[in-house]
């Protein structure tokens, strides 16, 4: 049973990432057809949320260190 429950955890953290990087694509594309700035869909909801993902464990590890 707790391999199920792992399992289980993992897909979601999975689907979960390819839901974000399918949006963040999708902001990448609307930006390049706009002739916006390289930095556009980085500053969207899904390029926020994928710099904070990058951003939390170093912040974490500082604030333990």
């Amino acid at each position: 049973m707790p391999t199920l429950l792992s399992i289980l955890k993992l897909v979601a953290v999975l689907v979960a990432a390819l839901l974000i990087g399918n949006w963040f694509l999708a902001e990448v594309r609307k930006a390049r057809a706009k002739r916006k700035p390289w930095y556009q869909p980085y500053l969207s909801i899904p390029g926020v949320l994928i710099i904070l993902a990058l951003l939390l464990p170093i912040i974490v590890w500082i604030i333990n260190k």
